[in-house]
């Protein structure tokens, strides 16, 4: 657990003794808190199949997106509850007990020094259970190396192409780069996601995939997020376009970010993946319902979980 003392878990690098029970920029400190775990069925087929997604959310964050749909959690407000390294291990197998697909490791670079640990330990028992490193992008490239000695899937946001955008939403310019690196880093270790079936027939294995968040007001952003990944990785990557930015109390203070995406916003932004000649690209019509908008103070905070899919 030295890694949590003078930390630099994150591209921010606040040097915090985590240790001594000061926060990190993520607002934690070495006490590992979970706000959330179970089968979870709010991710792309290719994760939840028919059993679900064993989603672990970690309290705390590191980017500080004022518009973050888990603003309970990333802020501190419903503060989780705090596990030692045997009820992580615990709270994993019973996950696995349940037959999730995988083990989904929601926001969790600064809770790294767990992971590892928990990891390590499972599959010195045995455990095959894919593990899902589902992050903002947010990584030291450096760090993700390491991670991916474990990870064998990656599922990381690709938030900002426009670094006066992240500047305004998340207080760091360096974005786009560092998200960037940090993909390369993600695909040189682990490839694209596979198999990819959109159907969720047969769940991922290894790889990658990109989600990007369309933001209202922001098609450009969008849109250069777009080019940036065709050039760098080409048309096979696989990528998810999301729709489903909700807003939150945060957002009344910062229009355009006060209203959803436009149905012709999403038009125009599914248009240019297809036009960049995106291949294996994940569609999210724009919806009316509030499923997997999450509320963590309630004991399920995910709606839809309660009614998952039929087999």
């Amino acid at each position: 657990m030295r890694a949590y003392g003078a930390c630099t878990l994150c591209p921010r690098a606040c040097g915090a003794d985590r240790t001594s029970g000061r926060p990190g920029a993520c607002g934690e400190s070495a006490v590992l808190r979970i706000a959330s775990a179970g089968p979870h069925f709010g991710e792309e087929p290719c994760f939840t199949g028919k059993r679900g997604s064993g989603a672990i959310f970690f309290s705390g964050c590191a980017c500080h997106c004022f518009f973050c749909q888990n603003w309970q959690i990333s802020s501190g407000r419903t503060p989780g509850r705090v596990l030692d390294a045997e009820g992580f291990h615990s709270l994993a197998l019973d996950l696995v007990s349940q037959g999730v697909h995988n083990l989904n490791f929601v926001t969790p670079g600064h809770y790294w020094p767990h992971i590892e640990l928990l990891c390590r330990r499972l599959r010195g028992e045995g455990e095959t259970i894919p593990f899902l490193w589902n992050s903002s992008g947010y990584e030291s490239a450096d760090l993700v190396a390491r991670q991916a000695e474990l990870a064998d899937v990656f599922l990381p946001d690709f938030k900002f192409a426009d670094p006066a955008l992240a500047r305004a939403v998340m207080g760091d310019d360096r974005y786009p780069r560092i998200a960037l690196d940090a993909l390369r880093a993600m695909v040189a270790a682990r490839g694209f996601l596979d198999p990819f079936d959109p159907s969720g027939t047969e769940t991922a294995r290894t790889g990658v995939l990109v989600r990007h968040l369309l933001l209202p007001g922001h098609l450009e952003n969008t849109k250069q997020a777009l080019r940036l990944l065709r050039a760098e990785f080409g048309r096979y990557l696989p990528l998810s376009l999301m729709s489903q930015y909700t807003p939150i109390p945060a957002t009344a203070a910062h229009p355009p970010f006060d209203r959803p995406p436009t149905a012709d916003e999403y038009r125009e932004a599914v248009d240019c993946a297809l036009e960049l000649g995106f291949v294996n690209l994940f569609i999210q019509p724009l919806s009316d319902t509030s499923d997997f908008l999450p509320d963590f103070d309630r004991d399920c905070p995910f709606e839809g979980n309660r009614r998952p899919p039929a087999p």
